[in-house]
């Protein structure tokens, strides 16, 4: 089991996102994704989500809002691990976008969102960051790299 978080930080209608591009071998390579990463040992969702926004941009978010909870049963084929993910949004933040050492960092206005390589669910839970005022929880399902469907629960 793996635990992770993913921020999507906001901005005039525009989310900071990660082109992962830069190390080979990456399970996420190519992929278009939120900022975030894995837990280190003792620490909370919020702590870990403001650590790893920080580490990955050089933005310091303050405030961050727990969105959902994100569960992808044997995601990684590497190691048939299920992951679990904490999701926040961001809207404040103090400092300067640095070079990251995972990928390209861009501001892509939310109607773009769909025209970039992603995984097909993060699609729906985008879209639902905007639908839904609450949490939400949802499982999604990928058999050999592909998506295969959802199940949604929805807190509001």
């Amino acid at each position: 089991m793996k635990l992770h978080t993913l921020c999507y930080v906001e901005q005039d209608g525009k989310y900071l996102m990660l082109h992962r591009n830069k190390r080979p071998g990456d399970v996420h390579e190519g992929k278009w994704v939120g900022l975030g990463g894995k837990f280190e040992p003792g620490e909370s969702p919020e702590e870990c989500v403001v650590r790893e926004v920080f580490e990955e941009s050089g933005l310091r978010i303050t405030a961050p809002r727990l969105r959902g909870i994100l569960t992808f049963p044997e995601f990684s084929q590497s190691d048939w691990s299920d992951w679990y993910v904490f999701l926040f949004t961001a809207t404040e933040f103090t400092g300067e976008l640095i070079a990251g050492p995972e990928g390209e960092l861009a501001w892509v206005d939310k109607s773009a969102l769909a025209g970039l390589p992603m995984y097909e669910g993060d699609h729906y839970f985008l879209r639902w960051l905007d639908e839904y005022h609450g949490v939400f929880s949802a499982k999604f399902m990928y058999e050999a790299g592909k998506y295969v469907g959802h199940e949604l629960v929805v807190y509001d």
